[in-house]
């Protein structure tokens, strides 16, 4: 029984490395579709039918551009920072729960890599050291635009995460567990916690975009000003590194919401639907990455939409905006909960 379940929790973590790294790759082509939706162009259409093999061309190109490395680069944390985002992106997907468990000859395996009682701790320590990526790649090239980009995403990254915690912190006072896997659980059929937490949700989706560096907060990569910013030095599958780092994020982000807020895979009247318990499981797995892909669009279609904030506007929203409302969140469910009990 313990082979099968290291050998079920080894394909379980391949199964969702591959799903991430796919999402990651279309994430892309979706996001030009979408940009020309919004600017009344085509967008990609040669390679391969409607663009379809966009990513692989793109994927290609980058493992085929000539590995540069500036001359006055430290060589061991050049290659480190993009290698250290992009294992960052990853590992925090093993906290999340994919969906319900499933029964396998009289044996029940969850779809959850690690379900840990501190998931939510877990993800904030995994996420807090992804700016060590960004740092490190901004400051071994020896480039003064990657510098000040790396600069900007550690105070941006800093400035954002206190709000978003202090978001969180609500929804944990609400179920009283910091187990992704019993705050999705607690949220069977339509008791989603956004109807109890819109305010907490709507700092949490500011803060994530933020946290990924999207737009309007793409600061530290702000093409006008700093060229590329921490990654201007970057090429070949470096640059990819952190090109798809930010996707994965992205996803990851996505998936993150969907779960505090949404239900994860719980949806309105399941348990009336009368199926076997892995089919009501597969659904559930459908149901959430349905959930996924709205926010991801929803993600593309901020970037698209709004302009990008100066940089002082970005720091006074975090600390004079987001972190007063996040504490007023805070207390006032505080406030209730003590009412109710």
């Amino acid at each position: 029984m313990e082979y099968q379940f290291i050998l079920y929790k080894a394909t379980l973590s391949i199964a969702i490395l591959t799903v991430s790294l796919l999402i990651a790759m279309y994430s892309t082509l979706a996001e030009r579709k979408l940009a020309a939706f919004f600017q009344d162009r085509l967008g990609p259409d040669r390679a391969g039918p409607f663009g379809l093999l966009q990513p692989l061309a793109d994927g290609i190109k980058l493992f085929y551009k000539e590995e540069f490395m500036p001359a006055s680069a430290n060589k061991f944390l050049y290659i480190l920072g993009p290698s250290l985002t992009m294992l960052v992106a990853l590992l925090t997907s093993a906290v999340i729960p994919w969906g319900n468990s499933l029964i396998i000859n009289g044996h029940e395996f969850s779809l959850q890599v690690a379900d840990i009682n501190i998931g939510i701790l877990y993800v904030f320590a995994v996420v807090s050291v992804g700016v060590y990526g960004i740092m490190i790649g901004g400051w071994a090239s020896n480039n003064k635009y990657a510098l000040l980009g790396a600069i900007r995403a550690a105070s941006q990254m800093i400035s954002y995460e206190l709000a978003m915690g202090l978001s969180i912190i609500a929804v944990v006072m609400m179920s009283g567990t910091l187990s992704i896997q019993k705050i999705v659980d607690q949220q069977a059929g339509f008791n989603w916690n956004v109807w109890y937490q819109p305010l907490g949700f709507v700092i949490f989706l500011v803060c994530a975009l933020a946290e990924t560096n999207r737009a309007p907060f793409d600061l530290p990569e702000c093409e006008t000003e700093l060229v590329g910013g921490y990654h201007t030095e970057y090429s070949s599958m470096k640059l990819g590194f952190y090109l798809f780092a930010e996707y994965i994020n992205m996803f990851i982000s996505a998936a993150i919401i969907s779960c505090l807020y949404f239900g994860g895979y719980h949806f309105p009247f399941e348990s009336m639907l009368p199926v076997s318990h892995n089919i009501l499981t597969i659904i559930g797995v459908l149901i959430l990455f349905l959930k996924i892909t709205f926010f991801g669009f929803v993600f593309m279609w901020i970037r698209w939409t709004l302009p990008r904030f100066r940089y002082d506007q970005l720091m006074k929203l975090g600390w004079k905006k987001l972190i007063p409302l996040a504490i007023f969140n805070m207390v006032i469910t505080g406030f209730v909960i003590r009412l109710l009990h």
